[in-house]
């Protein structure tokens, strides 16, 4: 082998050592590059309590949702100011946080509809713009597609840079308003219920009633004669609305107001808290207005045969309780008594008190809204005594 030859060969073997360096370096370094990258939005982690407003927008620059936090604590804007779901928001707020950057993806922007991270002001574009304010720095971050066939990871890109990432988690939010509402409307429980009166627009009614809370079944008021229940169970549902009642959207009641068509509904608690509810159809969705009270004579009854029954229980505790036997030198304490034994008038100011806090709670929630409720409980509001008796059997023909 001549020296011309060496030279070449060594040329060559050169050439193929930063070959190969350069197509490790462009292979290996992606997870490096990841490392270096961290999180998504650095440091939100310990500043998730700074932030005071998180808005959603889509496609054509066109504003999904917008919560903001103010004196009330947080609300939805789209939908009239209503209280957000805090709970949800949070959970939203540190998956952002947590989201490491997994793989460096294209910063070409041809390429970013494969991902759904292109800018939102396309009428076609996939992703959702997230800006987060009340931080030292606002946050804007696209929030493409999931990558349901490589695990769990979102692609994203930070609205004022080139490049795309696959980041953990699944972070895409969701885009109706309706999603972020506080949907609890309070819950009063159907073995508190003692009536329930229904009027329809057509003048027709219905009542319901239980003796006592324990009473197993609500009966039928004024079933015409010869007819009968179409079960001992049937009228139970009517009692059953108010309990776990959850909405499922809202709107103010300016907005959306009950017609003179709606039904009316009352609901009395045997311990007087009484709520009045109106409810109607519009379209295929059910809709409601709810209003609380408190009634002053039932809560007054109910009080003092809250307290007649505790001074017996105290009385038959103390019957009851062991005495001093021959020979034994100390007298066993009596059962302690209660506050309605020992002090009835501070019992009943505090049982009243907590009746009108409860009140007052609910109509936090009702006062000057409508509400989407479920079917199911609408359909327990918009009965007739018909749909409660079971049919009128014919009669044979002659």
């Amino acid at each position: 082998m001549n020296k011309k030859t060496l030279i070449v060969l060594g040329v060559a073997a050169a050439l193929a050592v930063v070959a190969a360096l350069v197509v490790d370096h462009s292979r290996a370094p992606q997870s490096d590059v990841a490392a270096k990258a961290g999180t998504l939005v650095p440091g939100l982690r310990e500043h998730v309590n700074d932030v005071t407003k998180v808005r959603f927008t889509g496609a054509g620059n066109h504003a999904l949702v917008t919560l903001e936090r103010g004196d009330q604590g947080w609300r939805v804007a789209e939908r009239g100011g209503y209280a957000a779901d805090v709970g949800k928001l949070r959970e939203f707020l540190l998956r952002v946080a947590g989201a490491t950057l997994l793989e460096q993806k294209t910063a070409n922007k041809e390429r970013y509809t494969d991902l759904g991270v292109e800018d939102i002001v396309a009428a076609d574009a996939q992703g959702v713009l997230v800006d987060l304010e009340g931080l030292a720095q606002p946050v804007r971050v696209v929030i493409g597609n999931y990558n349901g066939q490589g695990g769990d990871g979102t692609f994203v890109r930070r609205a004022d840079e080139a490049q795309s990432w696959l980041a953990k988690g699944t972070l895409t939010p969701e885009k109706d308003p309706a999603a972020w509402l506080a949907k609890d409307l309070g819950s009063i429980a159907a073995d508190r219920i003692a009536t329930v009166s229904l009027s329809h627009a057509d003048g027709k009614s219905v009542r319901v009633a239980k003796p006592s809370p324990e009473a197993a079944q609500f009966t039928i008021a004024n079933i015409p004669k010869g007819r009968q229940p179409s079960s001992e169970y049937v009228a139970n549902g009517l009692g059953s609305v108010l309990a776990e009642l959850r909405l499922d959207d809202v709107a103010p009641v300016a907005e959306r107001a009950p017609p003179e068509s709606a039904v009316k509904a009352r609901y009395a608690t045997f311990d007087g808290v009484v709520v009045d509810a109106l409810a109607w159809k519009d379209g295929d969705k059910a809709w409601a207005t709810f209003a609380a009270s408190l009634d002053a004579e039932a809560a007054g009854r109910h009080i003092d045969e809250a307290q007649a029954k505790a001074a017996a229980d105290h009385a038959a505790a103390v019957a009851a309780a062991p005495k001093v036997g021959e020979g034994e030198a100390e007298q066993p304490e009596p059962p302690a008594a209660p506050l309605a034994v020992r002090d009835p008038a501070q019992d009943r100011s505090e049982r009243l008190a907590a009746l009108e806090a409860e009140v007052a709670k609910l109509n936090q929630s009702y006062a000057g809204w409508s509400f989407h409720i479920p079917a199911y409980k609408y359909a327990n509001i918009d009965k007739s005594l018909e749909d409660l008796l079971a049919p009128v059997e014919a009669k044979p023909a002659k």
